[in-house]
């Protein structure tokens, strides 16, 4: 399983509907199960982003159809990145000549 971070920001709707979000991140997190992944953590934050979130999916593709399909309900706009632990580090690293 990949790592991804996940910078999410509201949207006008969902800054609207803010009573929900709690409520909204529970679906997250049952959508990313459905998807075979896992939302790991989530935060609210105070800042540039409204939110941020870690995840675990089988591949990149997986992600991203995670990410499109929470946009796709108007609440948030997303930003996700792979993520490396220290030990895919050092195997990337190992890779370089």
């Amino acid at each position: 399983m990949s790592t991804y971070v996940c910078l999410l920001n509201w949207t006008d709707q969902g800054v609207r509907d803010a009573k929900a979000t709690v409520d909204r991140s529970k679906a997250a997190r049952d959508l990313a199960s459905r998807m075979g992944g896992e939302l790991r953590d989530l935060y609210w934050t105070m800042g540039p982003y409204d939110l941020v979130a870690t995840a675990t999916f089988p591949d990149s593709e997986t992600a991203t159809a995670f990410l499109v399909a929470l946009s796709s309900q108007g609440n948030i706009r997303t930003t996700g990145m792979p993520a490396f632990s220290e030990d895919e580090m050092t195997g990337i690293l190992g890779k370089v000549g």
